[in-house]
């Protein structure tokens, strides 16, 4: 049998260290290419209160994280987000489409964490927060992309925005208001005020004013107190002078 020349052996060998190459940039691909994450541990459909953990790893050697806005999915408004914790000095801002994370650069290198609370989770399967993670510098990561715009190499290569997948509802889970009704009242309704007689709208307290003397007698009172005075004058000057006829 043909002993293996000096080249085959080295083809060997190459081609094994090629394959062994191949293998460690595949392990470890996975790992270094998760960016910005987002965790709940057991989240439901529909569950309330819920703390939401986003992870936004550091991608820059020269620059820190100094922000990150984050765009919510369809079914959490800006107002059902409550800031829990994050980096030091960091500030929660509610914005219309969503929050903003923000303070103080972090150390080149360095992961920013913080914690929310929402007030509750929509009825829905996976819900995916678009992310703008912004640098020191004024570079910005764009973390915005669905899972079929990412590559679709499974192990995250592209800019994958961060995804939560949600278990089914609990029974009897139910949607609540988007904002807390009032309780209603309980007290009696005020009593009208009394009618004063006085017209509400001005010309008809002009009128008002032109029926009443300048004492607030009304005109007509004594133009029907004269009337009743000639009448009964008129009466009894007739009845006498039918008296005089008669006798």
């Amino acid at each position: 049998m043909p002993r293996p020349t000096l080249l085959t052996q080295r083809l060997y060998r190459t081609g094994a260290l090629t394959a062994i190459a191949l293998a460690v940039a595949v392990t470890f691909a996975g790992p270094a290419a998760a960016h910005t994450e987002v965790e709940a541990e057991g989240a439901r459909a529909l569950d309330q209160n819920v703390a939401l953990t986003f992870t936004a790893e550091s991608e820059s050697a020269s620059a820190g994280i100094s922000k990150l806005e984050v765009i919510l999915p369809e079914g959490i408004a800006p107002a059902d987000i409550t800031f829990k914790e994050g980096p030091k000095g960091w500030k929660f801002a509610p914005t219309s489409r969503g929050y903003t994370v923000s303070g103080a650069k972090l150390a080149v290198g360095e992961d920013a964490e913080y914690v929310v609370t929402v007030r509750q989770l929509p009825d829905a399967g996976s819900l995916v927060f678009k992310t703008l993670q912004s640098y020191s510098d004024g570079h910005v990561d764009r973390w915005i992309e669905l899972d079929e715009e990412s590559g679709g190499d499974g192990h995250g290569h592209g800019h994958p925005a961060p995804r939560l997948d949600l278990k089914a509802a609990a029974p009897g889970a139910k949607v609540v208001s988007p904002t807390p009704s009032e309780e209603p009242t309980t007290e009696e309704p005020a009593a009208p005020a009394p009618s004063t007689g006085a017209p509400s709208s001005p010309s008809a307290q002009a009128a008002a004013d032109d029926a009443e003397g300048d004492d607030g007698t009304p005109v007509a009172l004594p133009i029907g107190i004269g009337a009743a005075v000639v009448l009964l004058g008129a009466g009894a000057w007739w009845f006498r002078s039918r008296r005089g006829g008669a006798s």
